[in-house]
């Protein structure tokens, strides 16, 4: 289940990418129009600048705008980045592995099984991206 924190980066991505051109946007704009609470905006697009996928004006006429086009912005990217691994098991992630204790990988069917949850799910999520979300 996505946490209310990455529904929330992609809400307000979408918001972004809808009016690409209309940038920069203002933390207040985006969270009114998106019912996002702007404590947590702050901090959500404070991480996706920190990432490189946005950055920011200040100053009149400033505010929030894509570092890059919203068509380069792999989901996958987003969601690694404010949910962490994308797989639900650590043994099967491919940017946040962990050994399971007791298991043995090779004979596991659990860990044969949510790999190819793992690989299905980020076939779809690497291929699509901000500006499927418009």
């Amino acid at each position: 289940m996505l946490a209310k924190k990455t529904q929330y980066a992609l809400k307000a991505l979408t918001y972004m990418a809808e009016q690409h051109s209309a940038g920069p946007f203002l933390i207040a704009d985006i969270g009114s129009k998106k019912k996002i609470p702007i404590k947590f905006l702050e901090s959500i697009l404070l991480e996706l600048k920190k990432a490189g996928i946005l950055n920011s004006k200040k100053g009149k006429g400033g505010g929030y705008f894509f570092n890059q086009d919203p068509s380069t912005i792999q989901l996958a990217t987003i969601m690694r980045l404010i949910e962490g691994p994308i797989a639900l098991l650590p043994c099967v992630s491919l940017h946040f592995y962990k050994k399971c204790n007791d298991c043995n990988e090779k004979k596991c069917g659990l860990n044969k099984i949510m790999k190819e949850v793992r690989d299905n799910t980020l076939s779809i999520l690497e291929n699509r991206t901000v500006q499927d979300l418009v």
